[in-house]
């Protein structure tokens, strides 16, 4: 914690990112503060802590990176994958919250929800075999409130403003700028200013504005759509005798005729996926232009085949849509360039797990500032918590100290799950009290006033606690 300046605010910040963590209800400024055990003190210091006081979100996100750094090789690239996710909220006063389409509503169906959009960057810790899993940890998390529209009866030049604004404010530049600043962030550091930055992303961040303005020394990786217009390097042939140069060669195949075509042979590619090592049929075409990219940056095509799957044993078998993906470095192995995409699905378990179990987006906060930063910091323990255990546990272990139970305990597993991370917590700083409470103990905190003592459970303390949440 050492975005915080001053020892108080440091150990309030301390208190509540273990609280964020342990809490068993639901994830409040108030939850939180009964988890910590001040329920019967002042509680307007810890909204302070997110209104007022002084600190930078980015500063919070540092030690992640670092502690990213520490497991990676000198001459390994920092892989990331970079998405949006949404928020449910039901305040329609608070800052960012707008009405958008439900990504989870069926295509025939669009709803709309009331929501806050938030833009994260996961770094990717991958384990020791190659290939393997890799665990993607959150080194950024920041709110992209929309721009506000205004009213119908504003002047032509603010709504023009506002035009400007949707054009210069939306998801990619807000990609773009934290893609720079973790870039700038990489070369502050003592032996990480050489190193690659691998970006995964998907197709709504595969456009002009992302790939053009992308920073140096950073590699993209995205899917594009299957009937893009591709074209080949100019030849000096093709060249006119006068006049301006030609920037394009002829229309090459496009992702789609590429995959239909015949004479073009498929290859194999094992990457991980899915708990394990698949081979993958692919073809691929390097040295194209794409006009969204510009002229100057040769691609490389990447057609990957739908793997088969079934539902269940002796199930019909069936596909997947193709994969069409284009990388700014076309001298990237194909098998690292497949692999490093595959991982990038892991930031989709980040949001998940960010929100249906650390509580991302349950605080009661209404401060602009807060907004903000209550979201953020909730994300960045959740991090700090993945860094922990990786340190102690390695990225190879798939099992802590905690006796997993019975029908977990012959699963295959790629890595220790948030929630059995969270248990292994609350097991480490609930434990010892728990075991030592009798008739006679005094309690967790000292109310204000005499309360009505509680009937004796007959409920087992110690599992209700460590076991809470268990599917």
């Amino acid at each position: 914690m050492k975005a915080f300046c001053q020892q108080r605010t440091r150990e309030r910040a301390e208190r509540q990112a273990l609280s964020q963590l342990a809490c068993v209800g639901r994830h409040t400024i108030t939850g939180l503060a009964c988890t910590a055990g001040r329920q019967f003190v002042d509680w307007s210091g810890d909204y302070r802590l997110y209104s007022r006081y002084r600190w930078e979100v980015q500063k919070v996100f540092e030690p992640i990176v670092g502690g990213i750094l520490e497991f990676l090789r000198p001459d390994t690239p920092f892989v990331v994958g970079m998405d949006d996710t949404l928020v449910h909220k039901t305040g329609r006063k608070i800052r960012g919250v707008g009405y958008g389409r439900d990504p989870l509503s069926p295509p025939f169906h669009v709803n709309l929800i009331l929501r806050q959009r938030f833009l994260q960057i996961s770094g990717m810790l991958a384990a020791r075999a190659v290939p393997g899993p890799a665990r993607a940890i959150p080194v950024r998390f920041e709110h992209v409130p929309p721009v506000p529209r205004p009213k119908r009866t504003a002047p032509p030049e603010e709504w023009k403003l506002y035009g400007r604004r949707q054009r210069m404010e939306n998801l990619s530049w807000h990609g773009v700028r934290l893609l720079q600043g973790l870039r700038e962030e990489l070369d502050q550091r003592h032996g990480a200013s050489g190193r690659r930055l691998i970006v995964g992303v998907d197709a709504s961040y595969t456009n002009k504005t992302v790939l053009k303005k992308r920073p140096e020394r950073t590699t993209l990786i995205g899917r594009i759509r299957k009937d893009a217009a591709l074209f080949e390097l100019p030849r000096p042939q093709d060249q006119a005798p006068a006049g301006r140069h030609r920037q394009y060669g002829l229309k090459a195949l496009t992702p789609e005729e590429l995959r239909q075509n015949e004479t073009v042979p498929w290859q194999e590619v094992p990457a991980f996926a899915s708990g394990q090592v698949h081979q993958f049929r692919v073809k691929t075409r390097s040295l194209l232009l794409w006009k969204a990219a510009g002229s100057q940056c040769p691609l490389r095509l990447v057609v990957i085949a739908p793997v088969g799957y079934r539902l269940r044993k002796r199930s019909k078998l069936l596909y997947r849509q193709p994969a069409y993906l284009i990388c700014t470095d076309p001298d990237l192995p194909l098998d690292q360039l497949v692999q490093y995409y595959l991982w990038r699905w892991g930031i989709e378990g980040n949001h998940r797990d960010e929100k249906q179990i650390i509580g991302v987006g349950e605080a009661q906060v209404r401060s602009p500032q807060s907004v903000d930063r209550q979201p953020a910091f909730a994300v960045a323990s959740y991090a700090m918590l993945l860094i922990a255990a990786a340190r102690a546990f390695g990225t190879d272990l798939d099992h802590g100290s905690l006796p997993l139970p019975k029908w977990q305990a012959n699963l295959t597993r790629q890595h220790l799950s948030t929630q059995e991370l969270i248990r292994q917590l609350r097991s480490e700083v609930w434990a010892y009290g728990i075991s030592r409470l009798t008739d006679h103990s005094e309690p967790f905190v000292t109310p204000a006033s005499a309360i009505t003592k509680c009937p004796e459970s007959q409920l087992p303390a110690i599992s209700a606690l460590l076991y809470a949440g268990t599917g």
